[in-house]
């Protein structure tokens, strides 16, 4: 059922539609974190920060999934335990993955990447991905997915041009509205989250993309530019990415709260089946 009253960190009338579920029906959503330098307190420095965005937060909250951010490690052991845990595991973007993670060896600006978040995302995947539970990634957490998987990226999305009789779209610095279209494979994963969508509309704020998918791993969509926006993967439960940032229009672009609903939706199914099978132990 959908529900109009706002629901998240922000109770304005902003917010959309979103979905009644009983508190203790939520499925644990896990977040992988932002990690940000810490600043100045006078002449002390100040610890880094682990953060999610609001906007992503309350994403989650309104279509129906109970969110907490998990904490950055290398234990492999914790990151399992994390897993085990979790009905879904949400990535989100950020700086760019270090290109050496595919082997490249041309120099390439270490300010724009995060070491501290690709150890822990990469591992983070690959439990994921063995335990067979719901992963949504977007933006960096599409492109890391697509890396970890056996692929490569594009770093510079102009260098790649435009199909045929197409101008590039512009790929950088749009969030909060539409800027352009999106092509989207029939019979895909991410066009059965959006009710069969052929042609959607989405934001952008990127500057890489992915180029040489992964093994097992799908381009399902690409704006009419040509430029690929989303990926998915075989033989898993629901593991997609996009480009894009739903977080930031899920509010007022039916197809983006979609996206949440459908992944939250594939946890829920985790969630009833972990449920049951304690409950069955007792």
């Amino acid at each position: 059922m959908l529900k109009s009253t706002p629901i998240g960190t922000k109770t304005t009338a902003e917010f959309a539609s979103y979905r009644d579920v009983s508190t203790y029906q939520r499925p644990l959503i896990l977040i992988s974190p932002r990690w940000e330098t810490g600043g100045q307190y006078g002449n002390e420095p100040l610890a880094p920060n682990e953060t999610i965005a609001d906007a992503f937060v309350d994403a989650i909250l309104a279509a129906g999934g109970l969110p907490l951010m998990m904490s950055l490690t290398d234990d492999t052991q914790i990151i399992k335990r994390y897993v085990d845990m979790a009905d879904g595991i949400a990535i989100p973007g950020g700086p760019d993955v270090n290109p050496m993670r595919w082997g490249e060896t041309d120099e390439y600006d270490p300010t724009l990447c995060c070491e501290i978040r690709d150890s822990f995302e990469f591992k983070l995947v690959k439990e994921v991905l063995e335990a067979n539970k719901p992963l949504f990634t977007t933006c960096r957490g599409t492109q890391l997915l697509n890396v970890a998987t056996g692929g490569t990226l594009c770093m510079d999305v102009p260098s790649l041009g435009a199909r045929e009789g197409m101008t590039q779209w512009r790929h950088t610095g749009i969030l909060t509205e539409p800027c352009h279209p999106v092509e989207v494979e029939p019979n895909s994963l991410l066009a059965r989250t959006m009710h069969g969508a052929a042609l959607i509309q989405t934001n952008s704020a990127h500057h890489c993309c992915i180029d040489k998918h992964g093994s097992h791993t799908h381009i399902v969509a690409r704006a009419t530019d040509g430029v690929p926006e989303a990926i998915e993967l075989d033989n898993q439960t629901f593991c997609l990415g996009v480009q894009w940032h739903p977080e930031y229009t899920w509010r007022f672009i039916e197809t983006d709260f979609d996206l949440w609903c459908a992944f939250v939706s594939a946890a829920g199914a985790k969630h009833a089946s972990r449920v049951s099978l304690e409950s069955a132990a007792l």
